[in-house]
């Protein structure tokens, strides 16, 4: 039986086992859409970004859940990102990948961070029952109502579309206890792929806001830490003139409401599921989100045949 390298790239963080974990297979041509869907069952990650060439762009990514393909990953693809630098693959100031809604622009900075420069935003608000989201949340309804006037709960997309609801404090946040069906319900309703809840009291002082990922509808019941979310949001945030107000953020952010957007927003994610990463965001004309990214497996994987039901081997 054939064999194919495959990886896991913790995204979003400098140390292994924190961050996102993503499968990367670097060199998926030949894969069927089968092979491909069976190795990222089998590597477990929330998404496995394959890499493939292609004719009008530097790389072809296609992105699998353990269940289903997705359109777009950040957390994927930043571990991809800097698995071709670190490969060497990368060596211009420009370097682009062609996914599933586009072709999109990536970087490497001198310090490791990759970029990836997202579809263009897209922000429509949307007015949901308080009380069916903070149900499906597990939240106090509350926590929701006592932001919402300032902050309007919306769909935000910069590739893949998120409900964007805002919290007020942090821990009860943390306290958020999903229902998985009411939230993909509630999701799917507005044409979105899950759940994105933020605050912006947060952990550490020089962060904007603290952000969990839910996405059950793609098999990801909390995603650790997603580029995807993150630069939707950021772009959420400058469309409803989050920093347009007066006074500070709540919580323990020193992020300033009352001077205007910060050039480069941090976002925290993971902490509450023992994976903690932080994410930059960029809000210009076009949304770019960075990260760094640490290697925690790197092994051989057996191509399945496409007849072939057999569980697929790693070492």
């Amino acid at each position: 039986m054939k064999s194919i390298r495959g990886l896991l790239v913790d995204a979003f963080t400098d140390e292994p086992y924190s961050g996102n974990p993503a499968g990367v297979v670097p060199d998926a041509d030949g894969l069927d859409d089968a092979q491909m869907q069976a190795i990222a069952a089998e590597l477990g990650a929330s998404e496995t970004a394959f890499l493939r060439s292609a004719s009008d762009a530097d790389r072809r990514l296609r992105y699998f859940t353990p269940t289903t393909e997705v359109d777009l990953c950040g957390h994927a693809t930043i571990a991809s990102i800097v698995h071709l630098a670190d490969a060497g693959a990368i060596t211009a100031d420009e370097f682009t990948i062609k996914t599933n809604v586009g072709v999109l622009d990536v970087a490497v900075d001198a310090d490791g961070t990759a970029w990836m420069t997202q579809s263009s935003p897209t922000v429509r608000t949307v007015s949901p029952d308080t009380e069916r989201v903070a149900g499906a949340l597990g939240v106090d309804p509350s926590a929701i109502d006592e932001v919402r006037q300032d902050l309007p709960l919306a769909v935000a997309s910069t590739g893949l579309p998120f409900l964007v609801v805002p919290i007020d404090f942090l821990s009860e946040l943390g306290r958020a206890a999903p229902d998985d069906a009411a939230v993909d319900a509630l999701a799917s309703e507005f044409d979105a792929v899950g759940i994105y809840a933020f605050t912006f009291d947060t952990l550490e002082s020089q962060s904007t806001v603290h952000g969990r990922a839910f996405v059950p509808g793609a098999g990801v019941s909390e995603d650790p830490v997603t580029g995807t979310a993150s630069g939707a949001t950021g772009a959420y945030l400058h469309h409803v003139g989050a920093f347009d107000g007066g006074g500070s953020a709540p919580g323990t952010s020193d992020v300033s409401v009352a001077e205007g957007a910060p050039d480069e927003l941090r976002f925290e994610q993971g902490d509450f599921v023992d994976r903690p990463g932080r994410v930059r965001v960029r809000v210009g004309e076009r949304v770019r989100v960075g990260g760094t990214a640490a290697r925690a497996l790197d092994g051989e994987l057996a191509v399945p045949r496409t007849d072939d039901d057999d569980i697929l081997e790693a070492d």
